[in-house]
């Protein structure tokens, strides 16, 4: 063996080592996708600062295996064809996992595209459960998420309105043309029956409208005791404010969609007293919130909301799973991701289900509006429930 093909060997074999242990030097590139313009902005606007305040912390503590991480965060105006678009980018931009989306329907759009090219994905607040198992069973390998699903969701929404709230007789409104809504609608109707509730209306609308006049003037003819809509902030305030005009005076309740300060910005006195789940509240004063809380604050000079928890806890279990995997490696950070057993969060304890791809045994909190500022009214468990 001559000398030059001996130096050729070894360079081989040291590449091939340092493969096997990381991938090139540098920073580890963590893809983040979401919608910072559009009808949803201002939750893709707070996920991002909680995004960088997690890589912030994480690069200060000495980074993820002696390695800095770097997020590339992209707006996807909250549209599945644009969410496509960049998570095809971040892809080609060295992503070795992803952090996103917010939304199930861009979410959905998103999983084909990670699937195929085998980079994982962990969702922030896409409670769809086809984001992570198709409609025909099968799971998507590379999709995660950190938030509870609509199943939970819905059932807890029927317990809080039935068994807290004592209404059981509900009308719902909602976006057809949205995952989410469809989903969570379908939830709450099923368990909402099971508890001995009754919907007397259900109307429904496509997304992008803004007068719900006409729908709301057909529910109130039922005079229903609580109006479930299981949609977003803008539009829920809307509806609401719309509803007082015309007198309905029913309680109204919705899903995490609700959770902006947006909602009570525009909805102003006509929010008051509404009731939605979330996934958070910043009136938990355990250590790590609190914590986390104090962080937000002094770094950006405002509260933290549950779409910033969300999305720091979206990157550290990424970086958790890198640090398990030993390797920066698509499909170890995968396969750790799966194996996420009692990783703590800021929106809870996060134990993966492999056969899912969901967080088992999340709790779930129920806000209310209260002088126009939101407040944590109770936090449920999967055991209250049943």
């Amino acid at each position: 063996m001559s000398r030059r093909l001996s130096v050729a060997l070894l360079v081989v074999m040291l590449a091939t080592l340092v493969a096997g242990c990381g991938g090139e030097k540098g920073d580890i590139i963590i893809g983040h996708f979401a919608p910072m313009s559009g009808d949803t902005a201002a939750w893709g606007q707070m996920e991002v600062k909680g995004v960088n305040l997690a890589v912030e912390e994480i690069n200060a503590a000495g980074g993820v295996l002696g390695r800095k991480i770097k997020v590339i965060s992209y707006d996807d105006r909250g549209d599945k064809v644009e969410a496509v678009n960049v998570v095809k980018k971040l892809i080609s931009e060295k992503a070795v996992a992803i952090v996103g989306e917010q939304t199930s329907s861009a979410s959905m759009a998103a999983g084909p595209i990670v699937a195929a090219a085998k980079i994982p994905a962990v969702a922030t607040a896409a409670t769809n459960p086809r984001v992570t198992v198709g409609e025909d069973g099968k799971l998507n390998p590379f999709y995660f998420r950190v938030c509870f699903i609509d199943p939970f969701q819905g059932r807890a929404l029927a317990f809080y309105a039935v068994k807290r709230l004592n209404k059981t007789k509900a009308a719902i409104l909602y976006d057809i043309g949205e995952d989410y809504a469809v989903g969570l609608a379908d939830s709450f109707k099923k368990n909402f029956k099971e508890l001995g509730g009754q919907v007397v209306a259900e109307e429904t609308f496509k997304g992008g409208e803004e007068d719900f006049r006409a729908q709301l003037t057909r529910i109130k003819q039922f005079n229903p005791e609580i109006i479930v809509i299981p949609i977003y902030y803008k539009e829920a305030a809307l509806a609401m404010k719309q509803a007082r005009e015309l007198g309905i005076n029913a309680v109204f309740m919705g899903g995490d969609g609700l959770e902006s300060p947006t909602l009570t910005e525009l909805g102003g006195p006509a929010v008051e007293g509404c009731y939605f789940s979330s996934h958070y509240s910043s009136e938990d004063t355990t250590p790590k919130v609190k914590k986390f809380i104090d962080a937000f604050k002094a770094k950006f000079k405002e509260d933290a909301d549950v779409n910033t928890a969300l999305g720091y806890d979206g990157v550290y279990m990424i970086a958790d799973a890198i640090k398990r995997a030993g390797k920066v490696d698509p499909q170890a950070i995968r396969d750790a991701l799966e194996k996420t057993k009692d990783f703590e969060g800021v929106t809870g304890k996060i134990t993966v289900n492999p056969q899912d791809h969901n967080p088992q045994d999340k709790t779930i909190v129920i806000n209310t509006v209260k002088n126009g500022k939101i407040a944590f009214q109770e936090r449920l468990d999967l055991t209250q429930l049943k």
